[in-house]
């Protein structure tokens, strides 16, 4: 059996509790939070404290904090030489407190607090310094049923770049996409297919060769027609930026 104290009370912090409630070898002992009312929906399920003095032995520490946070709430845990991870993405390994043998458990997923997670459809991408410490880890990833990696923070930083790219810059063109079709009274969900089927299609081929679309095919009038059209100078500004892009990654002269 893992014990696990849970530190933070975000979204990630909540999916890794909901997931640990539900694996047979993993105890969450204990889950800390600078303010109880955020956690106190659990409170009659596991000891909810928000006192640092407080906190149990534990196997592993996750600190699921903002990524500002981390190097604070690590120095300021009250032991040392305990095994301590963090969740970003982001941070590196090092900016845990030098005091404590570091790790990290970062999920390469989207999370919302209401919204249900498989995990084992979630990439666990893991480090740590100590060999026993690693393999602590794989064994938590592979009692919540999900694949696991070993990235350096090195790598980490670089996949969690392509990660924005793949997923918040791409949710902001969704968010834009909403916007176009709702100025002209049309249905969003008339999308929804299209959006499924283009991530549908690069689960079997590169997204170089998923590419369509006019850019791709250097249809310029197409693309002329739509500069004309689109209103909003920041929409125009990102549709001739991404087409550019396109040009360029297919061997295309600008449109």
């Amino acid at each position: 059996m893992i014990s696990v104290v849970l530190i933070g009370a975000g979204n990630v912090a909540t999916h890794f509790y909901k997931v640990f409630q539900n694996a047979d070898n993993i105890l969450v002992t204990q889950w800390y939070n600078r303010q109880l009312n955020n956690i106190s929906t659990y409170k009659n399920n596991v000891d909810i404290t928000d006192d640092l003095n407080a906190l149990k032995p534990a196997d592993v520490y996750i600190i699921a904090v903002s990524d500002d946070a981390i190097s604070e709430v690590s120095k300021a845990l009250p032991f040392q030489d305990r095994f301590v991870v963090h969740t970003s993405g982001a941070a590196s390994l090092y900016d845990i407190d030098k005091k404590h043998r570091r790790g990290v458990f970062y999920p390469l997923q989207t999370f919302t607090k209401d919204a249900d997670v498989d995990f084992s459809k979630v990439p666990l991408c893991i480090e740590a310094l100590v060999k026993e410490d690693l393999k602590l880890l794989v064994t938590l990833a592979e009692a919540i049923n999900s694949t696991w990696y070993k990235i350096s923070t090195e790598q980490r930083k670089t996949l969690h770049i392509a990660a924005v790219f793949a997923n918040n810059f791409t949710n902001q063109l969704y968010r834009i996409s909403h916007e176009i079709t709702e100025s002209d009274q049309i249905e969003f969900d008339v999308l929804k297919p299209l959006i499924l089927e283009t991530a549908k299609k690069i689960q079997n081929m590169s997204p170089y060769m998923a590419q369509t679309g006019p850019a791709v095919r250097g249809d310029k009038k197409t693309v002329r027609k739509h500069l004309k059209r689109i209103k909003n100078p920041q929409h125009k500004a990102l549709y001739k930026l991404l087409t550019d892009s396109i040009t360029d990654t297919h061997g295309r002269k600008k449109l």
